[in-house]
Order: C-alpha cells, then structure tokens, then sequence
C-alpha cells in the first residue's frame, strides 16, 4: 500500500458543516490572554537581550473612527524568531503591523525597536531596521527595472554608488533573483514581484521583516516561493519575521503564534499549542489548516494520531508510519 499524496488527501476531504453560530456573540464571549504561555514555558526568552521589539501597553484609534482598533496590546518579539500575528479581518492585525513599521505612532502607551522608542527622532532608523512587505505587489514598483526598484531604498539613504550596486546583486542573488535585473516588474509573475520586494528590503540590511498578508494575493506557487525565501533568508541572515496574515497554513511555519480579537491579544503560544483550540478558532473567523482538520476527522473515526501536525507532509509521514506498523 502507498501512502496517499497530501493532493488526494486534500481532494476526498471534505468538511462537515456544523450549525452556524452568531459570530458577533461568540467573538464577544472570548477573553483576551492575560499572560505570555511562551515565557512560561521557556523564561530564557523572556531575557530583555535577546528582545528586539517590545510593544508596552499601546493603544490606537483611527481619527475618524470610534471604537479603538488596538487596546492595551504588550508583547514582545524576540530576535531571530519567526512571530505570526493571526486574526480575522477587523482584529487589528495589520493597524499593528503599520505601528511596528513607524507607518502610524500609538495613541497610549509605547513601542520600542532595538532601544530606540517609536517617535519623530527615531522613526526613520526604525523603519530602516523593520522593512515591510505588502499585499500588493504592483503597489511597491518604483522602478523601471528590476534592479533600479531595488536601488531605489539604497538610493533615498544615500548609499554611495560602488557599495549600492554591490548590494543590489546581492539582494537580489539571495532572492534567486539575479537573473532578472534588467526586467520590467510588470513582466514578472506574483511571487516573483514579492521576491524583489524583498530583496529591496533586505538591501538595506534591516533587522527585522513584517510580511503584511504578502501571500494572500499569490497563487500557491507563489506562495511557495515566497515563503521559501523568508525562511531561507532567516536561517542565513539571522532575520526576525513578522507574519501578518488570516491564513493559518502560512501561519503554521511560524516559530509562535498570536490570535488577535477585537483588537486585542486573544491568546499566543506555538503554532501545535494553538491548533489544539480549533473550534475556538473558527468561531473567530479562522480557517483551520487541512492537516489539523484531517487529523481530527481520522481521529475520529479511530486512528491513533497522537499530534497535531502542521504540514500535509507530517501527517501523510504519520499515516505512512501506522501503516507499517500495523
């Protein structure tokens, strides 16, 4: 017997409907998170040397706007993690994401990136040390090429000409990238734009990068190589990465979760701890990965799948592992 390829696994799946419930009345019922799991479970994190952004009770409300869009939000991000910021449209997960970058300033309270606060002396440095890739690819493009929206970053920070061209081959080498320098962005496939978003960020060396729902307009292939990218760039250059995003596959790649509610930090710890709360988590408007709600339908029906697996590959693994030890 072959294991089945996640593909089929994915086709002869098929979710039941459970009876829908009010969603406003049970995204009222659920309490934001108190304290960080993560540093209960491992305190050497919650070291302030290895904190490389801290978010310290901030709060914010858009002008035109009544209700907060942010309330007493605090966490901290930790250099070289992968962090995703997970919630459903409204939670206040990119309004954070744009207070991160220096886009907007918190109306209480404060943030802080590598010790420098959030304010007009500082805002630029920060938003050189945190680069920020958006939705829209075609919404980044300055350039006629390739290589000249690459530069142009390196350009409005006046870094000199032999040292700006140096980078711009290296960014766009450790993107796989190189071979397009002189193409026009329009010409270029989904993914392939996002990568030299990328790569225009990485040129200027940040520290920290925020992926602001960066794959949601891509096919899967684009996806893939996105993703593929920032974790690469990750383990070689030592990144930190934000993951902005509803999506909860893209999530799972993630070293730690946040769930966001009504603007608020609903509940954080790794992406296994958080998968356990699944029912929770499609009350609050997420859609649960296909390989956490396979495993719990086979479960059900009496396999003895003991984990919560992220990725298509770990669960076929795991059903491929039953097999030959029946």
């Amino acid at each position: 017997m072959k294991a089945a390829p996640a593909a089929t696994l994915r086709r002869r799946h098929q979710d039941e409907n459970d009876a829908e419930e009010d969603e406003e009345g049970l995204l009222g019922m659920f309490e934001p998170c108190k304290e960080s799991r993560l540093q209960r479970r491992n305190p050497a994190l919650a070291d302030s040397a290895n904190v490389i952004i801290d978010i310290d009770q901030v709060s914010f409300r858009y002008p035109e706007q009544e209700t907060y869009a942010l309330t007493n939000i605090s966490f901290q991000v930790y250099k070289g993690e992968w962090l995703a910021i997970v919630g459903h449209n409204g939670s206040g997960k990119s309004t954070l994401a744009r207070l991160l970058n220096g886009l907007q300033f918190p109306g209480k309270g404060a943030i802080t990136v590598s010790g420098l606060k959030l304010s007009d002396e500082n805002v630029w440095e920060i938003r050189r040390r945190v680069g920020m890739v958006f939705q829209n690819p075609d919404n980044q493009f300055v350039g006629t090429t390739v290589q000249d929206d690459v530069a142009f970053g390196l350009e409005n920070h006046g870094v000199p000409r032999e040292e700006m061209v140096k980078r711009v081959h290296d960014a766009l080498k450790r993107v796989r990238m190189s071979d397009f320098l002189d193409r026009e962005p329009h010409h270029l496939s989904g993914g392939q734009k996002q990568r030299v978003a990328i790569a225009g960020i990485i040129a200027l060396k940040p520290e920290v990068i925020i992926l602001d729902e960066a794959t949601s307009m891509l096919d899967p292939v684009g996806r893939k190589e996105v993703l593929e990218t920032i974790r690469q760039l990750k383990q070689e250059a030592g990144l930190t990465v934000i993951s902005i995003t509803h999506d909860l596959e893209e999530a799972a790649q993630a070293e730690r979760m946040i769930v966001m509610n009504r603007g608020e930090v609903y509940r954080e710890g790794t992406p296994r701890d958080i998968f356990q709360m699944d029912e929770t988590l499609t009350a609050l408007g997420l859609d649960i990965p296909f390989p956490v709600k396979m495993a719990k339908a086979l479960k059900a029906r009496g396999l003895d799948l003991p984990e919560i697996y992220l990725t298509d590959e770990e669960l076929v693994d795991a059903l491929w592992t039953l097999h030959l030890n029946k």
